[in-house]
């Protein structure tokens, strides 16, 4: 149930700043958002293949509706399935590097999930963008390649930065409560009469 809320957040986040005009804080809480879900996709014991495939539907196709309302009604664009199909793909890659590295979270773990997110992303949407995007053009040459990542190094820097955030909260956060009530409850141990 938490995995579907985190989802639900992270859809939220790309939404609820065109609600707001506030577009330009390029936060987006999807990289930590799949990476969470990810890790939640086969923790329960007794879950088949079929229910983990079914998961895993389940949130692509959550973020797929996102795309096409996103893309129709906040960018005024007419939709196209294959223009998304790269970044289809990367949502259950993502998934799967949750599902892989972070059922058993460390400080490691999700920077390496944080770094692969972030890093697959920049590389595979600025590549299709340079290959046949419709917003900009670049020639189609080392150098065009080159300043389409160039002129996306920001936007980098923010997913990184956002998704190291999500990803700390959410796995983080768990991890200094239980430690949180550790202490408490030693504190209150050590307080305790002697019978």
């Amino acid at each position: 149930m938490l995995a579907y809320v985190v989802l639900l957040f992270a859809v939220l986040s790309r939404i609820l700043p065109h609600a707001f005009h506030a577009v330009n804080w390029n936060f987006t809480a999807v990289g930590g958002g799949l990476l969470f879900f990810g890790s939640r996709m086969g923790a329960t014991p007794g879950r088949s293949a079929w229910q983990t495939v079914a998961k895993l539907a389940s949130a692509v196709a959550v973020l797929v509706a996102t795309d096409y309302y996103l893309t129709v009604y906040a960018y005024g664009y007419s939709f196209h399935a294959r223009d998304y199909f790269v970044t289809w793909l990367w949502y259950a890659a993502v998934c799967l590097i949750g599902m892989q590295i972070l059922q058993k979270a460390s400080v490691l773990r999700v920077v390496a999930g944080v770094l692969a997110s972030a890093t697959s992303f920049f590389l595979l949407s600025n590549f299709m963008v340079w290959v046949g995007g419709t917003m900009t053009t670049y020639p189609r040459t080392l150098a065009g390649l080159g300043a389409c990542y160039m002129a996306a190094i920001p936007f980098y820097r923010n997913d990184v930065v956002s998704t190291a955030i999500t990803a700390g909260a959410l796995f983080g956060l768990p991890v200094l409560a239980a430690r949180i009530v550790e202490s408490l409850h030693t504190a209150q141990q050590d307080n305790l009469p002697l019978a």
